[in-house]
Protein backbone atom coordinates (compact mmCIF):
# COMPACT_ATOMS: atom_id res chain seq x y z
CA UNK A 1 0.00 0.00 0.00
CA UNK A 2 2.83 2.41 0.77
CA UNK A 3 4.30 1.72 -2.66
CA UNK A 4 1.01 2.51 -4.38
CA UNK A 5 0.55 5.64 -2.23
CA UNK A 6 4.04 6.78 -3.20
CA UNK A 7 3.10 6.37 -6.89
CA UNK A 8 -0.52 7.52 -6.93
CA UNK A 9 -1.09 9.37 -3.63
CA UNK A 10 -2.00 13.04 -3.36
CA UNK A 11 1.61 14.22 -3.08
CA UNK A 12 2.64 12.09 -6.06
CA UNK A 13 -0.24 13.49 -8.13
CA UNK A 14 0.67 17.07 -7.24
CA UNK A 15 4.31 16.48 -8.14
CA UNK A 16 3.21 14.87 -11.42
CA UNK A 17 1.16 18.00 -12.13
CA UNK A 18 4.21 20.13 -11.33
CA UNK A 19 6.21 18.15 -13.89
CA UNK A 20 3.50 18.58 -16.52
CA UNK A 21 3.59 22.34 -15.89
CA UNK A 22 7.34 22.18 -16.47
CA UNK A 23 6.69 20.41 -19.77
CA UNK A 24 4.22 23.09 -20.77
CA UNK A 25 6.77 25.80 -19.96
CA UNK A 26 9.32 23.95 -22.09
CA UNK A 27 7.14 23.98 -25.20
CA UNK A 28 8.04 27.49 -26.50
CA UNK A 29 11.75 26.73 -26.21
CA UNK A 30 11.23 23.30 -27.80
CA UNK A 31 9.38 24.83 -30.76
CA UNK A 32 12.24 27.26 -31.32
CA UNK A 33 14.61 24.28 -31.16
CA UNK A 34 12.60 22.41 -33.78
CA UNK A 35 12.75 25.46 -36.04
CA UNK A 36 16.53 25.53 -35.70
CA UNK A 37 16.76 21.80 -36.42
CA UNK A 38 14.45 22.21 -39.42
CA UNK A 39 16.63 24.98 -40.81
CA UNK A 40 19.66 22.70 -40.55
CA UNK A 41 18.04 19.61 -42.08
CA UNK A 42 14.97 18.26 -43.80
CA UNK A 43 11.70 19.56 -42.40
CA UNK A 44 9.82 16.43 -43.53
CA UNK A 45 11.73 14.20 -41.13
CA UNK A 46 11.63 16.61 -38.20
CA UNK A 47 8.60 15.25 -36.33
CA UNK A 48 9.14 11.62 -37.34
CA UNK A 49 12.80 11.49 -36.36
CA UNK A 50 13.50 10.71 -32.73
CA UNK A 51 17.13 11.94 -32.90
CA UNK A 52 15.90 15.25 -34.32
CA UNK A 53 13.47 15.58 -31.42
CA UNK A 54 16.29 15.02 -28.92
CA UNK A 55 18.43 17.64 -30.66
CA UNK A 56 15.58 20.13 -30.43
CA UNK A 57 15.17 19.22 -26.76
CA UNK A 58 18.88 19.82 -26.20
CA UNK A 59 18.68 23.22 -27.87
CA UNK A 60 15.68 24.21 -25.74
CA UNK A 61 17.43 23.74 -22.39
CA UNK A 62 20.08 26.51 -22.77
CA UNK A 63 17.34 28.93 -23.77
CA UNK A 64 15.35 27.94 -20.68
CA UNK A 65 18.46 28.41 -18.52
CA UNK A 66 18.91 31.93 -19.88
CA UNK A 67 15.31 32.74 -18.91
CA UNK A 68 15.98 31.51 -15.40
CA UNK A 69 18.33 34.43 -14.78
CA UNK A 70 15.43 36.90 -14.64
CA UNK A 71 14.79 38.01 -11.04
CA UNK A 72 11.07 37.22 -11.02
CA UNK A 73 11.57 33.59 -12.02
CA UNK A 74 12.47 32.65 -8.45
CA UNK A 75 9.26 33.79 -6.69
CA UNK A 76 7.17 32.05 -9.34
CA UNK A 77 9.20 28.85 -9.03
CA UNK A 78 9.09 29.02 -5.24
CA UNK A 79 5.30 29.41 -5.26
CA UNK A 80 4.91 26.36 -7.51
CA UNK A 81 7.36 24.29 -5.45
CA UNK A 82 5.60 25.15 -2.19
CA UNK A 83 2.17 24.33 -3.56
CA UNK A 84 2.95 21.21 -5.60
CA UNK A 85 6.27 19.71 -4.48
CA UNK A 86 5.50 19.45 -0.78
CA UNK A 87 8.61 21.41 0.22
CA UNK A 88 8.36 23.13 3.65
CA UNK A 89 8.00 26.90 3.08
CA UNK A 90 10.77 27.72 5.56
CA UNK A 91 13.33 25.99 3.33
CA UNK A 92 12.64 28.23 0.33
CA UNK A 93 13.61 31.84 -0.24
CA UNK A 94 11.19 34.74 -0.54
CA UNK A 95 11.34 37.49 -3.11
CA UNK A 96 13.14 37.91 -6.43
CA UNK A 97 16.68 36.71 -6.97
CA UNK A 98 18.88 39.79 -6.63
CA UNK A 99 22.39 38.40 -6.37
CA UNK A 100 24.39 36.53 -9.00
CA UNK A 101 24.53 33.39 -6.86
CA UNK A 102 20.76 33.37 -6.38
CA UNK A 103 20.16 33.82 -10.11
CA UNK A 104 22.53 31.01 -11.03
CA UNK A 105 20.75 28.69 -8.60
CA UNK A 106 17.35 29.72 -9.95
CA UNK A 107 18.48 29.13 -13.53
CA UNK A 108 19.67 25.65 -12.51
CA UNK A 109 16.33 24.87 -10.89
CA UNK A 110 14.33 26.23 -13.83
CA UNK A 111 16.35 24.18 -16.31
CA UNK A 112 16.02 21.00 -14.21
CA UNK A 113 12.28 21.52 -13.79
CA UNK A 114 11.69 22.02 -17.50
CA UNK A 115 14.00 19.15 -18.51
CA UNK A 116 12.37 16.58 -16.24
CA UNK A 117 8.95 18.05 -16.94
CA UNK A 118 9.47 17.80 -20.70
CA UNK A 119 10.46 14.13 -20.46
CA UNK A 120 7.61 13.16 -18.12
CA UNK A 121 5.06 15.23 -20.05
CA UNK A 122 6.07 13.61 -23.34
CA UNK A 123 5.86 10.16 -21.79
CA UNK A 124 2.51 11.00 -20.21
CA UNK A 125 1.09 11.99 -23.58
CA UNK A 126 2.52 9.09 -25.59
CA UNK A 127 2.79 6.09 -23.30
CA UNK A 128 -0.76 5.64 -21.84
CA UNK A 129 -2.50 5.27 -25.26
CA UNK A 130 0.15 2.80 -26.36
CA UNK A 131 -0.09 0.83 -23.11
CA UNK A 132 -3.90 0.68 -23.34
CA UNK A 133 -3.61 -0.64 -26.89
CA UNK A 134 -1.15 -3.32 -25.74
CA UNK A 135 -3.54 -4.35 -22.95
CA UNK A 136 -6.39 -4.64 -25.47
CA UNK A 137 -4.46 -6.77 -28.04
CA UNK A 138 -5.71 -10.19 -26.86
CA UNK A 139 -9.34 -9.05 -26.96
CA UNK A 140 -9.60 -7.33 -30.37
CA UNK A 141 -8.67 -9.23 -33.54
CA UNK A 142 -8.85 -6.15 -35.73
CA UNK A 143 -6.39 -4.35 -33.44
CA UNK A 144 -4.01 -7.30 -33.68
CA UNK A 145 -4.17 -7.32 -37.47
CA UNK A 146 -3.41 -3.59 -37.62
CA UNK A 147 -0.64 -3.52 -35.02
CA UNK A 148 1.07 -6.82 -35.78
CA UNK A 149 0.91 -6.68 -39.57
CA UNK A 150 4.56 -5.72 -39.92
CA UNK A 151 5.66 -6.78 -36.43
CA UNK A 152 7.82 -9.73 -35.39
CA UNK A 153 6.31 -13.17 -35.66
CA UNK A 154 6.96 -13.84 -31.98
CA UNK A 155 4.32 -11.28 -31.02
CA UNK A 156 1.70 -13.39 -32.81
CA UNK A 157 2.30 -16.34 -30.54
CA UNK A 158 -0.41 -17.15 -27.97
CA UNK A 159 1.96 -16.72 -25.03
CA UNK A 160 2.91 -13.21 -26.25
CA UNK A 161 -0.74 -12.21 -26.50
CA UNK A 162 -1.38 -13.64 -23.04
CA UNK A 163 1.41 -11.48 -21.60
CA UNK A 164 0.34 -8.32 -23.46
CA UNK A 165 -2.03 -7.03 -20.71
CA UNK A 166 0.68 -7.43 -18.10
CA UNK A 167 3.17 -5.64 -20.36
CA UNK A 168 0.76 -2.72 -20.77
CA UNK A 169 0.19 -2.46 -17.01
CA UNK A 170 3.97 -2.59 -16.48
CA UNK A 171 4.37 0.37 -18.87
CA UNK A 172 1.84 2.42 -16.91
CA UNK A 173 3.49 1.45 -13.63
CA UNK A 174 6.90 2.40 -15.03
CA UNK A 175 5.53 5.80 -16.08
CA UNK A 176 4.14 6.42 -12.58
CA UNK A 177 7.44 5.32 -11.05
CA UNK A 178 9.41 7.64 -13.35
CA UNK A 179 7.12 10.56 -12.46
CA UNK A 180 7.49 9.81 -8.73
CA UNK A 181 11.28 9.65 -8.99
CA UNK A 182 11.45 12.88 -11.00
CA UNK A 183 9.16 14.60 -8.50
CA UNK A 184 11.31 13.43 -5.61
CA UNK A 185 14.44 14.71 -7.35
CA UNK A 186 12.86 18.15 -7.73
CA UNK A 187 11.64 18.15 -4.12
CA UNK A 188 15.11 17.31 -2.83
CA UNK A 189 16.86 19.89 -5.01
CA UNK A 190 14.39 22.70 -4.30
CA UNK A 191 15.89 23.73 -0.91
CA UNK A 192 19.37 23.77 -2.49
CA UNK A 193 18.51 25.71 -5.65
CA UNK A 194 15.57 27.80 -4.40
CA UNK A 195 16.64 28.10 -0.78
CA UNK A 196 17.93 31.36 0.72
CA UNK A 197 21.48 32.37 -0.10
CA UNK A 198 23.74 33.89 2.59
CA UNK A 199 22.72 37.32 1.29
CA UNK A 200 19.04 36.38 1.65
CA UNK A 201 19.61 35.20 5.23
CA UNK A 202 21.43 38.44 6.06
CA UNK A 203 18.60 40.52 4.59
CA UNK A 204 16.03 38.49 6.53
CA UNK A 205 18.01 38.96 9.74
CA UNK A 206 18.15 42.70 9.12
CA UNK A 207 14.38 42.80 8.56
CA UNK A 208 13.77 40.89 11.79
CA UNK A 209 16.12 43.23 13.67
CA UNK A 210 14.30 46.25 12.26
CA UNK A 211 10.92 44.76 13.24
CA UNK A 212 12.16 44.05 16.76
CA UNK A 213 13.53 47.58 17.01
CA UNK A 214 10.15 49.03 16.06
CA UNK A 215 8.36 46.72 18.49
CA UNK A 216 10.74 47.70 21.30
CA UNK A 217 10.23 51.37 20.52
CA UNK A 218 6.45 51.00 20.57
CA UNK A 219 6.67 49.01 23.81
CA UNK A 220 8.62 51.88 25.41
CA UNK A 221 6.03 54.36 24.18
CA UNK A 222 3.19 52.34 25.70
CA UNK A 223 5.06 51.76 28.95
CA UNK A 224 5.93 55.41 29.45
CA UNK A 225 2.57 56.81 28.39
CA UNK A 226 0.28 54.34 30.16
CA UNK A 227 2.56 53.94 33.18
CA UNK A 228 2.69 57.67 33.80
CA UNK A 229 -1.06 58.06 33.32
CA UNK A 230 -1.89 55.26 35.74
CA UNK A 231 0.52 56.61 38.35
CA UNK A 232 -0.89 60.14 38.07
CA UNK A 233 -4.52 58.99 38.08
CA UNK A 234 -3.93 56.68 41.05
CA UNK A 235 -2.29 59.43 43.06
CA UNK A 236 -4.99 61.99 42.24
CA UNK A 237 -7.81 59.55 42.95
CA UNK A 238 -6.26 58.50 46.28
CA UNK A 239 -5.76 62.10 47.36
CA UNK A 240 -9.30 63.02 46.35
CA UNK A 241 -10.73 60.09 48.30
CA UNK A 242 -8.94 61.16 51.47
CA UNK A 243 -10.29 64.74 51.40
CA UNK A 244 -13.64 64.01 49.75
CA UNK A 245 -15.70 65.28 52.70
CA UNK A 246 -13.66 68.32 53.75
CA UNK A 247 -12.16 69.80 50.56
CA UNK A 248 -14.56 69.63 47.57
CA UNK A 249 -12.48 72.16 45.62
CA UNK A 250 -9.40 69.91 45.75
CA UNK A 251 -11.54 66.96 44.67
CA UNK A 252 -12.79 68.99 41.71
CA UNK A 253 -9.23 69.83 40.69
CA UNK A 254 -8.14 66.22 41.09
CA UNK A 255 -10.99 65.01 38.88
CA UNK A 256 -10.09 67.64 36.28
CA UNK A 257 -6.48 66.46 36.33
CA UNK A 258 -7.63 62.84 35.98
CA UNK A 259 -9.81 63.79 33.02
CA UNK A 260 -7.01 65.69 31.27
CA UNK A 261 -4.49 62.90 31.90
CA UNK A 262 -6.74 60.16 30.57
CA UNK A 263 -7.75 62.23 27.52
CA UNK A 264 -4.12 62.91 26.65
CA UNK A 265 -3.17 59.27 27.19
CA UNK A 266 -6.01 58.01 25.00
CA UNK A 267 -4.72 60.26 22.21
CA UNK A 268 -1.21 58.88 22.59
CA UNK A 269 -2.55 55.33 22.63
CA UNK A 270 -4.44 55.98 19.40
CA UNK A 271 -1.19 57.13 17.77
CA UNK A 272 0.77 54.09 18.90
CA UNK A 273 -2.01 51.60 18.09
CA UNK A 274 -2.37 53.24 14.68
CA UNK A 275 1.28 52.48 14.05
CA UNK A 276 0.73 48.89 15.15
CA UNK A 277 -2.10 48.56 12.65
CA UNK A 278 0.34 49.82 10.00
CA UNK A 279 2.93 47.19 11.05
CA UNK A 280 4.87 49.73 13.08
CA UNK A 281 5.93 51.86 10.11
CA UNK A 282 6.18 55.65 10.41
CA UNK A 283 4.19 57.92 8.14
CA UNK A 284 5.34 58.88 4.64
CA UNK A 285 7.37 61.83 5.89
CA UNK A 286 9.05 59.75 8.59
CA UNK A 287 7.69 62.09 11.28
CA UNK A 288 8.19 61.13 14.89
CA UNK A 289 5.07 59.89 16.61
CA UNK A 290 4.02 61.01 20.05
CA UNK A 291 4.14 64.42 21.75
CA UNK A 292 7.23 66.61 21.93
CA UNK A 293 8.54 69.27 24.28
CA UNK A 294 5.86 71.68 23.07
CA UNK A 295 3.34 69.52 24.96
CA UNK A 296 5.38 69.66 28.18
CA UNK A 297 3.15 72.35 29.74
CA UNK A 298 0.08 70.12 29.72
CA UNK A 299 2.06 67.22 31.14
CA UNK A 300 3.43 69.26 34.05
CA UNK A 301 0.07 70.86 34.81
CA UNK A 302 -1.71 67.55 35.29
CA UNK A 303 1.05 65.15 36.29
CA UNK A 304 -0.18 64.77 39.89
CA UNK A 305 2.91 66.19 41.55
CA UNK A 306 4.07 69.81 41.99
CA UNK A 307 6.88 70.69 39.57
CA UNK A 308 9.25 73.65 39.62
CA UNK A 309 10.17 74.00 35.94
CA UNK A 310 13.19 76.00 34.78
CA UNK A 311 14.68 76.21 31.33
CA UNK A 312 17.62 77.78 29.60
CA UNK A 313 17.19 78.41 25.90
CA UNK A 314 14.04 77.45 23.97
CA UNK A 315 13.58 73.66 24.07
CA UNK A 316 10.08 73.95 22.54
CA UNK A 317 11.37 75.47 19.28
CA UNK A 318 11.46 72.72 16.57
CA UNK A 319 14.14 74.74 14.78
CA UNK A 320 16.41 74.32 17.81
CA UNK A 321 15.57 70.80 19.01
CA UNK A 322 15.03 68.09 16.43
CA UNK A 323 11.46 66.61 16.61
CA UNK A 324 12.83 63.12 17.23
CA UNK A 325 14.95 64.39 20.11
CA UNK A 326 12.02 66.45 21.44
CA UNK A 327 9.80 63.38 21.47
CA UNK A 328 12.34 61.29 23.35
CA UNK A 329 12.99 64.14 25.78
CA UNK A 330 9.25 64.37 26.50
CA UNK A 331 9.15 60.65 27.27
CA UNK A 332 12.18 60.93 29.53
CA UNK A 333 10.53 63.72 31.51
CA UNK A 334 7.29 61.75 31.62
CA UNK A 335 9.03 58.66 33.00
CA UNK A 336 10.92 60.79 35.53
CA UNK A 337 7.61 62.18 36.78
CA UNK A 338 6.20 58.66 37.00
CA UNK A 339 9.15 57.62 39.16
CA UNK A 340 8.60 60.68 41.37
CA UNK A 341 4.94 59.75 41.76
CA UNK A 342 5.73 56.17 42.68
CA UNK A 343 8.71 56.74 44.96
CA UNK A 344 9.07 60.41 45.88
CA UNK A 345 7.66 62.43 48.73
CA UNK A 346 5.56 64.56 46.40
CA UNK A 347 4.56 67.26 48.92
CA UNK A 348 4.19 70.96 48.11
CA UNK A 349 7.10 71.94 50.32
CA UNK A 350 9.47 69.73 48.34
CA UNK A 351 8.29 69.80 44.70
CA UNK A 352 9.97 68.06 41.83
CA UNK A 353 12.58 70.29 40.22
CA UNK A 354 12.92 70.10 36.44
CA UNK A 355 15.67 71.88 34.52
CA UNK A 356 16.00 71.73 30.72
CA UNK A 357 19.04 73.39 29.20
CA UNK A 358 19.60 73.93 25.48
CA UNK A 359 23.28 74.24 24.69
CA UNK A 360 25.14 74.55 21.41
CA UNK A 361 24.95 70.87 20.50
CA UNK A 362 23.29 69.29 23.51
CA UNK A 363 19.95 69.14 25.30
CA UNK A 364 20.35 68.46 29.02
CA UNK A 365 17.51 67.33 31.28
CA UNK A 366 17.95 67.38 35.07
CA UNK A 367 15.13 66.23 37.34
CA UNK A 368 15.31 66.07 41.13
CA UNK A 369 12.70 64.89 43.59
CA UNK A 370 12.69 63.92 47.30
CA UNK A 371 13.81 60.39 48.01
CA UNK A 372 10.67 59.64 50.06
CA UNK A 373 10.15 55.91 50.48
CA UNK A 374 12.19 54.93 47.43
CA UNK A 375 13.50 51.38 47.92
CA UNK A 376 17.22 50.84 47.93
CA UNK A 377 16.85 48.16 45.25
CA UNK A 378 14.47 47.79 42.35
CA UNK A 379 11.19 46.08 43.07
CA UNK A 380 10.63 42.62 41.49
CA UNK A 381 9.52 43.10 37.90
CA UNK A 382 10.24 46.84 38.09
CA UNK A 383 13.06 49.03 36.92
CA UNK A 384 11.91 49.12 33.29
CA UNK A 385 11.36 52.88 33.38
CA UNK A 386 14.94 53.83 34.19
CA UNK A 387 16.22 51.25 31.74
CA UNK A 388 13.91 52.69 29.08
CA UNK A 389 15.28 56.17 29.76
CA UNK A 390 18.83 54.92 29.33
CA UNK A 391 17.88 53.13 26.10
CA UNK A 392 16.25 56.25 24.67
CA UNK A 393 19.33 58.33 25.42
CA UNK A 394 21.79 55.77 24.03
CA UNK A 395 19.79 55.29 20.82
CA UNK A 396 20.08 59.01 20.20
CA UNK A 397 23.80 59.01 20.85
CA UNK A 398 23.45 60.51 24.33
CA UNK A 399 23.55 59.17 27.86
CA UNK A 400 21.45 59.12 31.01
CA UNK A 401 22.04 58.32 34.66
CA UNK A 402 19.90 58.29 37.79
CA UNK A 403 20.50 57.79 41.49
CA UNK A 404 20.63 59.43 44.94
CA UNK A 405 22.50 62.73 45.01
CA UNK A 406 22.84 65.06 48.02
CA UNK A 407 19.60 63.94 49.68
CA UNK A 408 17.47 63.85 46.51
CA UNK A 409 16.92 61.50 43.61
CA UNK A 410 18.49 63.00 40.50
CA UNK A 411 17.89 62.00 36.91
CA UNK A 412 20.22 63.47 34.30
CA UNK A 413 19.95 62.94 30.55
CA UNK A 414 22.12 64.48 27.82
CA UNK A 415 20.84 64.26 24.24
CA UNK A 416 22.26 65.59 20.95
CA UNK A 417 20.48 68.38 19.09
CA UNK A 418 21.67 67.63 15.55
CA UNK A 419 19.17 65.75 13.45
CA UNK A 420 21.78 63.80 11.52
CA UNK A 421 23.62 62.72 14.65
CA UNK A 422 20.43 61.82 16.49
CA UNK A 423 18.67 59.81 13.78
CA UNK A 424 21.82 58.22 12.37
CA UNK A 425 23.04 57.01 15.73
CA UNK A 426 19.55 55.83 16.66
CA UNK A 427 19.14 53.80 13.50
CA UNK A 428 22.54 52.19 13.84
CA UNK A 429 21.94 51.31 17.48
CA UNK A 430 18.46 49.96 16.76
CA UNK A 431 19.87 47.79 13.97
CA UNK A 432 22.43 46.26 16.30
CA UNK A 433 19.83 45.33 18.91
Amino acid sequence: MRFLAALFGRRARLRWLHLIIGGALLMPYFLVGTVLVGMAGSGEQLFSSLPAQFVAFGLALPMAAATGFFALVRPLSVAAARALCGVPPALLADGPARTRQARVRTAGWYTLHLALGGIISGATLALPPFAVAVIALPFFAGLRETWLLDGPEALREPWALALAPFAGLAMLLALALAAAVAGEVLARRAPVLLGPTPEDRLAAAERRAADLAVRNRLARELHDSVGHALSAVTLQAGAARRVLDRDPEFVREALTAIEETTRRTVGELDSVLGLLRQDGEPDEEGAAYGPGLDALGGLLAHCGVPVAYEREGDPEDPGVVDPVVAREAYRIVQEGLSNALRHGGGDAASPVRLLIVVRERELMIVMENPLGERPAVARPGGGRGLRGIAERAVLLGGRAEAGPYDGVWRLTARLPLTTADATGTADRAEGRR
